[in-house]
């Protein structure tokens, strides 16, 4: 088997994974998943679709993320890694999507229009 390269994204945040068979090291950004997200649920995010599948052993991850803050990274992370154990190996399609782990979020932060204050808040009207 050879390396599987996938993407995922969420808001701003971009995940190119390259996926081969090994020991479960995951690393993101040339440092280990555990130091790049210091936060439990985030760690959580990240392992969900390996640990659902039980691959959590099985596969290294070599992630590069850029873009967005560090949720919407760890969530383009975890849909990058699912389609990439879903070209892997198609029976593990129905658990990851039965999770929702196949679905991109597609909302994205509304763009601030002309003549009003933000995206949908207006300047203050004086009626006098």
């Amino acid at each position: 088997m050879e390396v599987i390269n996938t993407i995922g994204r969420r808001k701003t945040a971009i995940a190119r994974v390259y996926l081969k068979p090994g020991k479960g090291s995951i690393t993101v950004n040339n440092k280990d998943y555990k130091e790049y997200f210091p936060v439990g649920t985030l760690r959580y995010v990240v392992t969900q679709p390996l640990e659902l599948t039980n691959n959590a052993d099985k596969f290294d991850i070599k992630a590069n993320l850029t873009g967005g803050g560090i949720k919407g990274q760890a969530e383009a992370l975890s849909l990058a890694v699912s389609r990439a154990l879903n070209e892997s190996n198609s029976e593990l399609r129905p658990a990851l999507k039965e999770k929702g782990l196949l679905r991109r979020d597609p909302r994205m932060v509304e763009r601030k229009k002309p003549g009003q204050k933000k995206a949908r808040k207006k300047f203050q009207f004086s009626k006098r």
